[in-house]
């Protein structure tokens, strides 16, 4: 049930919209100070980046899946994704050129549209998913159908820079054909879905029931979207039903845990965070009322994110808790939690965002990457889960903020990002995963994320041309999706966030800087336009809701 909402004036009720729509579109103007040589500095910094690791998988991975930077060599590892025990791999899977299907939205983005021309080409005369190949279905959706859904979007958006007659809708059938292979893993009793299917030969003999939060969660943009563009409603039904399902297994706090069985629909795991397992079941939910307008997925975040700042936050830190009893379990960091103070951004919980913000931050300088671990209570390494696979969430906070703020600083943070990565992981054949970052000691893998969303949140942060007059969300695996009138049941209303996070550190600064931060959404169409004002609006965090002050 919605918490009830108190009677603000309306710039308060817009701002949670507001917030979101300078996230989106990146046009809050105003200047930084940070200035235009040394932004386009850091941005050619990445496009080297980018280049470097796109053009050595090209050279040495394609068209399998992933680059081996080191040996300068390749793994088809779409079976091995979440698959820690790494059981029933194939035989005879020769990859499915996962890199370059992840690598499509960001051509893009960087604007060239030349290679992602190229790349449509050869997925369309090359690829197929009648392989027998066992998949995790979470892995393979965000990765390979959102990749695809994205790119096929953007050829369409782009298709007067495409060579004439080029585009046929190829990328879309290719989705539509791993849609189709999906839905044979939503066939139990509850309707939450198998974590692995075969693409060719469907749910396997005496599979494991066992799934993730985040593996049944996490669904609904991609199939949802899949639905939109080809009418037909499997897709969605399916993910919906499964969301539904989880939501109704939350406990008497509205919290999740972090495995469960999907015959039964009974919990495995009680103890649950914002980290692994878990993580893009929020972050779904927010971004699915966003994307199909419904309020059903309003409600369901709303509770769930109120939960999480109650039961889980620790002054600035996420540990984790017994969803039954609230009971704190685990006291750590993992480097998935880093996409949360992103998520806060977009519903306007930008204080609290800032705070955790800086926390990793400060872990970040401490070890010069993000480990995958970090225990809280006992301020060390976790002793075995030392590693850092170049992953994106905290650059995609950290473009997320300063989104919101156009505060410079953060701007600095992504270079510190920026000097890590070259200086610790780049290699001769592409940048490579760290495995322990207490000796810097490098594991021979570059793994797709790399390019979809690490270089791509870089890029934005210092380039965001790209969303200039547009509305997008990015997927879990950084693939844009645009923000469509067609898309919605209904518009989302505005809501007030209420009883947002109280920062009780009164001298800790909410870096906002004197930008507009108000928009809205028309009743008639979701061609979105900043409404500007000029009138400056700061916000301020209270124990109830948040109110925006007016400053001459």
């Amino acid at each position: 049930m919605r918490s009830p909402e108190p009677s603000l004036p309306a710039p308060a009720r817009l701002v949670a919209v507001a917030l979101l729509l300078a996230v989106l579109t990146g046009c809050v103007v105003g200047v930084d100070g940070y200035g235009r040589a040394r932004r386009l500095r850091m941005k050619n910094k990445v496009l080297e980046m980018f280049y470097h690791a796109y053009d050595n998988y090209m050279t040495y991975g394609f068209p399998h899946d992933e680059l081996k930077p080191l040996t300068k060599s390749f793994t088809d590892s779409l079976s091995e994704l979440g698959n820690l025990n790494l059981e029933h791999l194939p035989q005879d899977y020769n990859g499915s050129a996962l890199t370059l299907v992840e690598s499509l939205s960001s051509l893009v983005i960087l604007g060239n549209i030349t290679e992602f021309e190229r790349g449509i080409l050869w997925l369309s005369e090359n690829l197929t998913f009648d392989v027998d190949a066992r998949i995790n279905l979470f892995e393979c959706n965000i990765r390979l159908l959102g990749g695809l859904i994205s790119a096929h979007l953007l050829a369409k958006d782009y298709s007067s820079q495409l060579k004439s007659g080029l585009y046929h809708d190829q990328l879309l059938h290719l989705a539509e054909s791993l849609g189709n292979r999906f839905l044979p893993a939503f066939e139990t009793p509850t309707g939450l879905p198998y974590a692995w299917i075969n693409l060719k030969y469907g749910v396997m003999e005496n599979e494991t029931t066992e799934t993730s939060t985040s593996g049944c969660g996490s669904l609904i943009l991609e199939m949802g979207v899949l639905s939109r563009l080809t009418g037909d409603s499997r897709y969605e039904a399916a993910a919906l039903r499964a969301l539904r399902k989880l939501w109704s297994m939350r406990s008497s706090l509205n919290l999740v845990g972090t495995t469960l069985d999907v015959f039964t629909g009974k919990w495995i795991e009680y103890s649950s965070g914002i980290g692994a397992g878990v993580d893009s079941f929020y972050e779904y939910l927010i971004k699915a009322y966003i994307l199909f307008g419904s309020d059903e997925y309003w409600d369901m975040f709303h509770a769930a994110y109120l939960a999480v700042q109650k039961y889980f936050r620790h002054g600035p830190w996420y540990h984790e808790a017994d969803m039954r009893t609230g009971e704190a379990t685990h006291w750590q960091l993992t480097s998935l939690q880093a996409f949360w103070p992103g998520l806060q951004t977009l519903v306007g919980d930008v204080a609290a965002a800032n705070l955790s913000h800086r926390e990793f931050y400060n872990v970040w300088q401490r070890f010069g990457v993000l480990p995958e671990r970090y225990l809280l209570d006992y301020g060390m390494l976790h002793p075995t889960e030392k590693y850092y696979p170049l992953r994106p969430e905290f650059a995609e906070s950290t473009f997320y903020l300063y989104q919101a703020t156009k505060d410079p600083w953060y701007l600095e943070v992504g270079e510190t990002i920026i000097g890590s990565l070259n200086y610790y992981t780049k290699v001769d054949g592409g940048f490579a995963s760290v495995r322990d970052v207490s000796t810097m000691k490098l594991e021979d893998h570059q793994h797709s994320f790399f390019l979809s969303e690490t270089c791509k949140y870089l890029f934005l942060l210092y380039d965001d041309s790209f969303l200039r007059n547009r509305n997008y969300i990015f997927t879990t695996e950084g693939h844009p999706l645009p923000i469509r009138s067609t898309w919605h049941e209904k518009f989302p209303a505005t809501h007030v966030p209420s009883n947002w996070t109280f920062v009780k550190d009164q001298s800790q600064p909410v870096r906002m800087s004197a930008e507009l931060l108000c928009g809205f959404f028309s009743q008639a169409r979701i061609t979105t336009r900043l409404l500007l004002l000029r009138r400056i609006l700061i916000v301020h965090f209270s124990k109830d809701w948040m109110a925006f002050n007016h400053v001459k």
